[in-house]
């Protein structure tokens, strides 16, 4: 098996459950190192996500403003949000493996093992709008990852642009949620409790990845982590260093997140 070239065919492919399929095939025969990586290879251009044939893409303004997961449609909604947040990181995950060559090995380990958790998490939250008569595609949805992997074609900038602050963004966000859904502990909020559990230890393991990789980056190019990061971030994502984050300090120190970098970027004065 052609490792670049098969990749890159489950990167591009349009539908889910082609997508899943050919990626655990692959995948298999990866970790049976039934591969052989082809020189001759160059990454594709990124012109467009590959949901594109099956979602209603709009900007992020134009989302619809449901912010009650108490009723029906709010689960459908939270559900489906985090479940293309998740697709998306299939794809991010699937790109970081293939778009970079000449890596050691155990990069291309790391990825893809990201890619199989990704796809889980999207399978567990897939069931889950199931259960509610919901589908991917029932929302309209932004493609704002999407744009992150275009503006980040270099390895340095990928490995502190995404991981480090997009994925950490989740061990953010995902704790908050989790206690807005706990203030009304029904049945189905505990289902949605479980799977977001699993999603944020899994997601500081991811973190955890992207700044192994960073660093290594940094090494490659004999340039500053923790100064590097901040100039790249803030050029990806204009303000990012300005605004004051509400950062989970916890789960960023265990990702490698430095104190230097938590002062910054949530404008505290200790990171504790």
């Amino acid at each position: 098996m052609d490792y670049f070239f098969t990749l890159e065919e489950i990167l591009l492919a349009s539908e889910p459950k082609n997508k899943i399929e050919k990626f655990n095939k692959f995948y298999e025969k990866f970790l049976n190192n039934d591969f052989e990586f082809n020189d001759s290879y160059e990454p594709y251009e990124l012109k467009e996500p590959s949901y594109v044939s099956f979602l209603e893409i709009v900007k992020p303004t134009m989302l619809p403003k449901i912010k009650n997961f108490n009723t029906e449609e709010g689960k459908r909604y939270l559900i489906h949000t985090i479940l293309h947040i998740e697709y998306s990181a299939i794809d991010l995950a699937l790109d970081a493996a293939v778009r970079f060559k000449n890596m050691p090995k155990k990069y291309y380990e790391d990825w893809l093992s990201v890619a199989s958790d990704e796809i889980r998490h999207f399978l567990m939250l897939e069931e889950l709008l199931k259960e509610l008569n919901g589908k991917y595609g029932d929302f309209p949805v932004h493609k704002n990852l999407f744009e992150a992997l275009q503006a980040t074609p270099t390895f340095l900038r990928r490995m502190a642009a995404v991981p480090r602050y997009l994925e950490a963004n989740g061990l953010d966000q995902n704790p908050k949620i989790m206690q807005k859904l706990k203030s009304n502990n029904d049945p189905f909020n505990r289902k949605i409790l479980k799977v977001l559990e699993i999603i944020l230890e899994e997601e500081v393991d991811h973190v955890t990845k992207g700044d192994v990789w960073y660093k290594y980056a940094c090494d490659l190019e004999n340039v500053p982590y923790d100064s590097t990061y901040l100039e790249i971030i803030e050029d990806v994502f204009p303000g990012s260093t300005k605004r004051k984050m509400d950062l989970n300090f916890e789960a960023r120190k265990q990702a490698g997140f430095s104190c230097a970098v938590l002062k910054v970027l949530s404008k505290k004065t200790d990171c504790v």
